[in-house]
């Protein structure tokens, strides 16, 4: 308050005497333009009386002439200037001050020099043959004449501020001091200005509710802290405009905010259209809920309004992490759609051919070839359940056999040797490139893993066909490729050709045999190995399959 009343005291001082300044010297600037004025028509008129007895000799006699002297013709050639050649000076007849001469007797006009900072007065007269005689004189103008007087009047303006800044400073704090002076924890005991009794006496009774007020809203604060704090459930608070009033710590992970979202848009959480109806739901004053996709997890939020006096005044929305719960549904469902379709179509073929021997349907001689075909079936039975083992095995880190050194070489070698006799029947070649190298895995992982790439090579490629295996060194990691020239991978599948039980090619799923998991056999393998996998295939032109694994992987 000190510095206001000083500043505003100083302020008021500087305005008065900046505007005094500026009128005194406006004033004077006008005084002294309006004296110009009149000395000019007063010389020319004295010149003009010698011009007219003796002609242009007589101002050619004049000498030591403050102003400037210009004799015109008629026709606005210059006749005499005493500053200036005449014969080389233009034609003035376009002149404004010889123009209203020749109009009306005498002629005034003002112009400024390019500097702007000092402008010339010319006044003309005309003389009974029509010639015109034009004085004129140089006056600084207003700009000019401040710079002129700008140090004696900053000089003054200064002094006269540090005296205003002196008293201004007295005067404010003698005003203050009482003021500064007051106990506002006991406002009702101030002996003061009696102006000030009234908000002393306001300021005494807000106290005391404003004691109160915090108090029981301390306590609510910290109950409800330590309620909303100690849930795993997110809870947001948000008003009529969305804006965000309270939220807890689960809320601000849920949504990955780092640092509290309070003050903010309820929508700068979240831009889904699910999201935003569900918030435009609940402050129409209606229950709203939503399960929400938030990148790799699924929240369940729950919104419910608050209402004040019929109006919706704002929500809290209730917010529920149900990734497991979703994803656990999920697998569940499509294991339990996948194996019931992969172990029915065995059953109901052992089943029919079993009803038919039992009935007395099958001759004699046929009873081996049904008998061979239930046989078939069975083991194709036997090896959809080993291998559902055989991913819940990896999916738990199960390894039932130990990490050593092996020659990925004599690897790919053996599998190509159990797969010869395939590979014969589809009239598929298996070559193997590369040189002999040494990694540390586990061998029957590593075989099931390229058993089944050359296995899924052969199946689905072509007469004729090629499968190569290509071993490659990369320093401290080693690289088998499965590459073949077969009927290649749609771009719409390739992301889910490791997903249990998919198969590309539904329709001649059962022509081709298998049970839809060795590629989910060899992605949870390589996983297992700690290595990684890469698909590339272009429909018609075939497929490979990159497994890179480290070269000395330590055992689990």
């Amino acid at each position: 308050m000190t510095k206001k009343i000083f500043k505003s005291t100083v302020l008021v001082s500087a305005s008065v005497l900046i505007l005094g300044v500026a009128f005194v010297l406006g004033i004077l600037y006008q005084y002294f333009g309006k004296q110009l004025d009149t000395e000019l028509a007063r010389e020319a008129g004295y010149l003009a009386y010698g011009v007219e007895q003796q002609g242009e000799e007589y101002l050619q006699q004049l000498k030591n002439t403050d102003s400037r002297i210009t004799y015109i013709g008629e026709d606005g050639r210059v006749l005499y200037d005493n500053e200036a050649d005449a014969a080389e000076m233009e034609n003035h007849k376009d002149r404004e001050e010889f123009q209203e001469a020749l109009a009306t007797g005498a002629g005034e006009a003002q112009r400024m020099s390019s500097t702007l900072s000092e402008k010339t007065v010319y006044y003309a007269k005309r003389l009974s043959d029509n010639s015109v005689l034009r004085v004129s004189s140089t006056q600084y103008s207003a700009f000019a004449l401040v710079l002129q007087l700008i140090q004696p009047v900053l000089c003054i303006i200064f002094v006269m501020l540090i005296l205003a800044g002196v008293f201004a400073s007295k005067i404010a704090g003698k005003i203050v001091e009482p003021i500064n002076e007051l106990d506002l924890e006991k406002p009702d005991e101030n002996e003061v200005y009696e102006e000030v009794a009234p908000l002393l006496g306001k300021i005494n009774r807000q106290n005391r509710q404003i004691r109160t007020q915090l108090e029981e809203a301390r306590r609510n604060q910290e109950e409800f802290s330590i309620i909303t704090e100690n849930m795993q459930e997110g809870l947001l608070v948000i008003d009529s405009y969305t804006m965000i009033l309270s939220g807890n710590s689960s809320a601000w992970k849920i949504f990955q905010v780092d640092k509290p979202g309070t003050g903010r848009s309820v929508y700068s959480l979240d831009r889904n259209e699910d999201f935003r109806k569900v918030i435009e739901t609940v402050l129409e004053g209606k229950h709203g809920n939503a399960l929400l996709h938030l990148d790799n997890e699924f929240v369940q939020m729950i919104a419910n309004p608050v209402n004040r006096d019929g109006k919706t005044v704002g929500a809290v929305l209730l917010l529920m992490n149900e990734t497991e719960k979703v994803q656990r549904e999920n697998l569940r469902r499509e294991f339990s759609a996948n194996v019931s379709h992969e172990l029915k179509t065995p059953l109901t073929s052992i089943s029919g051919f079993a009803e038919i021997i039992q009935d007395g349907f099958v001759k004699e001689e046929d009873v081996k070839k049904f008998a061979g075909r239930i046989y078939k079936e069975a083991q194709r039975l036997i090896q959809l359940v080993e291998d559902t083992i055989r991913i819940s095995q990896l999916d738990e880190g199960e390894n039932p056999y130990e990490w050593e050194n092996i020659d990925l070489y004599t690897v790919a070698k053996d599998v190509c040797g159990n797969l010869n006799e395939a590979a014969k029947k589809k009239n598929v070649h298996l070559y193997i490139e590369g040189e002999r190298l040494i990694c540390r895995t586990v061998r029957p992982i590593l075989e099931e893993i390229l058993y089944n790439l050359c296995d899924n090579g052969i199946k689905y490629n072509k007469d004729n066909g090629i499968v190569t295996i290509l071993i490659k060194d990369l320093g401290n990691e080693v690289q088998l490729s499965v590459e073949d020239n077969g009927i290649g991978i749609p771009r719409e599948d390739r992301k889910r050709v490791f997903e249990r039980f998919y198969r590309v090619d539904k329709s001649h799923s059962k022509e081709i045999g298998g049970t839809g998991l060795g590629l989910s056999i060899v992605k949870h393998g390589v996983t297992f190995l700690g290595g990684t996998l890469k698909l590339v295939s272009e429909v018609d032109k075939g497929t490979e399959i990159t497994v890179t694994l480290p070269k000395n992987r330590s055992e689990k």
